[in-house]
């Protein structure tokens, strides 16, 4: 995540590289940017995130918006671009917006005003002033 490193706030990416690997036919991407806790003036990883980075680090499985083994053929596919959210989608979609809710919204509470307006009127009527609802009717 950004700010877990004192002086930098940008996001910050930790790369392994080795050089006897096993799996030398895909890349393990993990996006652990929601894993940290927000402090003051800087982010920090607790222990528990760094357990689940280092298990799906070590499990090297897919996990749904977490992490991705990615073939070398699948990066090659994406003209070898390292960035993360090519292969790790973290994307949340919003709740649908039903318009026809808030279009009958709008409507009560233009009522409701148009009624706060004429009550306004009244007491202003009643205390012998100029009203700026005086129109309403």
């Amino acid at each position: 995540p950004a700010n877990i490193f004192y002086g930098t706030s940008i996001p910050t990416c930790i790369l392994v590289l080795k050089k006897d690997r096993k799996n030398t036919g895909d890349i393990l991407f993990i996006d652990a940017s929601n894993e940290f806790e927000k402090q003051k003036t800087q982010n920090k990883l607790l222990p528990e995130h760094i357990e689940n980075i280092i298990a799906a680090y070590e499990n090297r499985q897919d996990i749904e918006k977490y992490a991705h083994v990615a073939t070398l053929q699948e990066v090659k596919d994406n003209d070898y671009n390292l960035n993360i959210p090519r292969y790790v989608d973290t994307f949340e979609a919003e709740d649908e917006i039903d318009l026809n809710a808030i279009a009958q919204q709008l409507k009560e509470l233009d009522q409701q005003s148009q009624n706060t307006d004429k009550v306004i009127a009244e007491f202003c009527t009643e205390l012998g002033i100029d009203s700026p609802f005086a129109e309403v009717k």
